[in-house]
C-alpha cells in the first residue's frame, strides 16, 4: 500500500493546470485526426500502416532480419508515401482549419431579404425540377473558392431567378448537363465540370451526377443539391456524404442556415475595404465583369436587367432546340 501511494505522489508532484491543460489539448487533436481519418477512405490505408508498423516490431522480436529489413525500408519511405496519398485528406483538413468560424457577424435586413428571395427561387426551382424529373446539379460556394471549377463552364454571374434555373437545366439547354455554381447570391457560372468520386461504396444506381456532386464535396467545403433525372429524387452532398429522398422543407431549411445562420466576421471586414471578402475570395467585380462580358467590360445595363436578358435568350435558346427537336421528329 505504501508503494501506491509513493507512486501516486511521483507521478502527482509538479502536475499543474498547465500540465492536464496540455494532456487535454493532445487528446482532442488525436481524437479528431482519428475522426477524421475514420470519415474517409484513409481508414483502409491507415489500417495498412499500423499493420506494417506491427510486423516490423514483430519481426525484430523474433529475429527475421530479412523481413525487418524490408519492413524498417518501407516505413522510411512511408512518411514521403503518407503525403502523396494522402494528399486529397491532408488539402481537406487544411481548408477545414482554416475556415474554422471564431466569431460571426451580424447580416442586415436588406441581406437578410435577399437572402430569402434567392432560397425562395432555388427550392421553387428544385420542386419543379423534382416534379417534372429534371436533372440538376446546384453547387453552393462557401469558403473554398471554385474558380477552378467556375472556368470549366460558362460564367454568368447573373441574379438567382426561378426562371433562369429553369432554362439552365431545361433538356435543349446547351448548359444543361453541368453543374451550375451559386457564389452568395448570384448565379456565377452554368455547364460546370465537377470531379467525380472515387469512392468505391458508392450505390450502383447512383449515376454520373451523384458522383460529381459527391466528388466536389470531397474536395471543398462546398455544399450540392442534387436532382435525379430517372426518378425526381432530391439529394444533398456535404462533407462527402450524400442524404437522399428529401423534400422541399428540408432543402429549405439547409438553404437558411447556409444563406444566413452561416455569416462571419470576414463579411464584416470585407466592408471596409469594398465589396469583395478580401480575406476568403480573390474574386471581384472587375474580374467577372471582363469575364462576362469581354475586355472592355460592360456597364450600360443594371444587375437586374442583365438577369433578364439572360434569361430572355437561355429561353430563345431552349424554345429554338425544342422546334429543332419537333422538326426532325417530322421528318
Amino acid at each position: 500500500m505504501q508503494d501506491f501511494h509513493e507512486f501516486i505522489e511521483t507521478v502527482f508532484t509538479g502536475f499543474s493546470i498547465t500540465d492536464a491543460l496540455d494532456i487535454l489539448i493532445v487528446a482532442f487533436v488525436i481524437y479528431k485526426i482519428m475522426g477524421f481519418i475514420f470519415e474517409t477512405r484513409a481508414e483502409q490505408i491507415f489500417k495498412g500502416i499500423l499493420l506494417l508498423v506491427l510486423a516490423t516490431i514483430l519481426s525484430n522480436i523474433f529475429g527475421l532480419h530479412t523481413l525487418n529489413w524490408m519492413c524498417r525500408g518501407a516505413v522510411t519511405l512511408g512518411a514521403v508515401a503518407v503525403l502523396i496519398v494522402f494528399q486529397p485528406e491532408l488539402r481537406r483538413a487544411l481548408e477545414i482549419m482554416g475556415r474554422g468560424k471564431l466569431v460571426r457577424g451580424s447580416i442586415t435586413q436588406i441581406q437578410k431579404d435577399e437572402s430569402k428571395e434567392a432560397i425562395r427561387a432555388i427550392v421553387n426551382a428544385v420542386k419543379s425540377f423534382s416534379r417534372d424529373k429534371v436533372g440538376a446539379l446546384i453547387v453552393f460556394e462557401r469558403d473554398t473558392v471554385l474558380e477552378d471549377i467556375s472556368e470549366t463552364g460558362t460564367i454568368l454571374n447573373a441574379k438567382i431567378s426561378e426562371q433562369l434555373l429553369g432554362n439552365l437545366f431545361y433538356e435543349g439547354s446547351p448548359l444543361h448537363d453541368g453543374a451550375v455554381i451559386i457564389s452568395e447570391q448570384v448565379i456565377y457560372a452554368a455547364g460546370c465540370v465537377l470531379p467525380l468520386s472515387k469512392r468505391q461504396d458508392i450505390s450502383k444506381s447512383l449515376g454520373t451526377r451523384h458522383r460529381a456532386g459527391l466528388g466536389i464535396t470531397e474536395n471543398s467545403d462546398a455544399l450540392v443539391i442534387i436532382v435525379s433525372e430517372e426518378t425526381g429524387i432530391i439529394s444533398l452532398a456535404e462533407d462527402g456524404k450524400l442524404e437522399r429522398f428529401l423534400d422541399a422543407k428540408t432543402i429549405e431549411k439547409k438553404l437558411l442556415d447556409l444563406y444566413i445562420n452561416e455569416d462571419h466576421i470576414v463579411s464584416r471586414i470585407g466592408t471596409l475595404f469594398g465589396k469583395g471578402k478580401i480575406f476568403s475570395k480573390f474574386r471581384n467585380d472587375d474580374d467577372v465583369n471582363k469575364k462576362v462580358y469581354g475586355e472592355h467590360g460592360y456597364s450600360g445595363k443594371a444587375e437586374e436587367d442583365i438577369s433578364e436578358t439572360l434569361a430572355e435568350d437561355m429561353t430563345k435558346s431552349a424554345n429554338e432546340a425544342e422546334e429543332a427537336k419537333e422538326r426532325e421528329e417530322n421528318v
